[in-house]
């Protein structure tokens, strides 16, 4: 059935579609960032593929290939029961692709992760901000090139500190501790 898919967006997106292969049990078109919605959506509503559930989106990044990042999207078929799964390149001077938020609610989520974790901005997005780290973070940690002793500045907490010494001794009396029973 995957190779019908494959078949199905080289007939719908000729031009879009750059590659495709069906190895190791994963059947993959790669498409133009430009043509990606559009595919991604035909998926979605056409009715030979029913492409109904996103089980993911990810990246990865390939540090010394050029387009350098790969942005994957896992699609399934509950009712068909195929998988099919899209890659869109990026370059490196061009990290941005348009968002399907509109197209599968949980897009949101996965996009701000691959954001979070990568830098790829997605364009249309409703709410892109970080989701994993604290706002204040410098870097994206899944980059191949991010330094991983860099250190990240310091940010003001919310509440104090927890003290554990203090929390113990409300719990035990100093005498106590020594003759190991409990306070009343």
């Amino acid at each position: 059935m995957a190779k019908k898919l494959i078949d199905l967006v080289k007939k719908k997106f000729g031009d879009a579609l750059l590659q495709s292969h069906s190895r190791l049990g994963n059947d993959t078109v790669v498409v133009s960032k430009d043509s990606l919605a559009d595919v991604i959506e035909f998926l979605r509503d056409d009715e030979a593929s029913k492409m109904n559930f996103l089980r993911d989106i990810t990246a990865v990044d390939y540090l010394n290939r050029r387009p350098r990042f790969d942005v994957v999207y896992v699609l399934y078929s509950m009712e068909l029961k195929h998988m099919l799964v899209v890659r869109a390149p990026l370059e490196e001077s061009d990290v941005s692709l348009p968002t399907i938020a509109h197209l599968y609610g949980c897009a949101a989520w996965l996009e701000r992760e691959v954001f979070d974790m990568y830098g790829v901005k997605f364009v249309g997005h409703p709410d892109l901000r970080r989701v994993l780290l604290y706002e204040e973070f410098e870097g994206h940690p899944l980059r191949k090139d991010y330094a991983t002793q860099a250190s990240q500045p310091r940010i003001e907490l919310l509440s104090r500190e927890r003290d554990s010494v203090e929390e113990f001794r409300k719990y035990v009396k100093d005498e106590d501790i020594n003759t190991g029973s409990r306070a009343d």
